[in-house]
């Protein structure tokens, strides 16, 4: 078995080496679908919404993966690959200034619009009473993850520790929705 997954590393390694864009692509697309699968299962879901768990990897393939590869590489540009305490700081001190509120916001605005396929005036009315506080909630715990990710991930695995973390964070949001819904009926 070990040698299943020391080969299964090894090649995944090779394609992030060699097509690093569509490796954090596909691993961001597998890991969000991942997450929403376990999520919809943990809040009570019996038969899995195919096309909401195809609409979320989607989002993590065509946005997320790539969103982050780019971002990262602009912030290794920025900050020149330094990795000491300060510069650290100022790159968790930009990425939640820059990048949380813009992926916060897109991403319920995507699943509104999309995944739920609500009209745009119901989306803008729930983003508008919920994202201050989403945001906030963020900005209490991805600082951390930043931190962990800017001193300690090579910067080829950096949107893959990303991904991992949010699909992990998806999860909790989605029970989080799902208590909300419980007590409130």
């Amino acid at each position: 078995m070990s040698e299943i997954i020391e080969k299964a590393w090894r090649n995944y390694m090779l394609q992030l080496r060699r097509h690093p864009l569509r490796t954090k692509a596909l691993t961001a697309g597998v890991l969000a679908g991942t997450s929403d699968a376990i999520a919809q299962k943990l809040s009570g879901i019996k038969k899995l919404q195919l096309r909401r768990l195809l609409l979320i990897m989607f989002y993590g393939f065509a946005y997320g993966g790539p969103f982050g590869h780019f971002f990262h590489k602009l912030m290794d540009c920025i900050f020149k690959g330094k990795k000491d305490k300060s510069t650290v700081a100022k790159k968790v001190l930009l990425e939640q200034l820059t990048s949380s509120p813009w992926n916060n916001l897109f991403f319920m605005m995507y699943f509104g619009l999309v995944v739920e396929g609500r009209p745009w005036g119901l989306v803008k009315s729930k983003v508008s009473t919920t994202y201050p506080s989403v945001q906030l909630t963020a900005w209490k715990f991805w600082p951390i993850v930043g931190w962990v990710n800017y001193q300690y991930m090579p910067l080829q695995f950096r949107v893959i520790f990303h991904s991992f973390v949010a699909s992990c964070w998806g999860i909790f949001l989605n029970l989080k929705a799902r208590s909300a819904v419980v007590k409130a009926a």
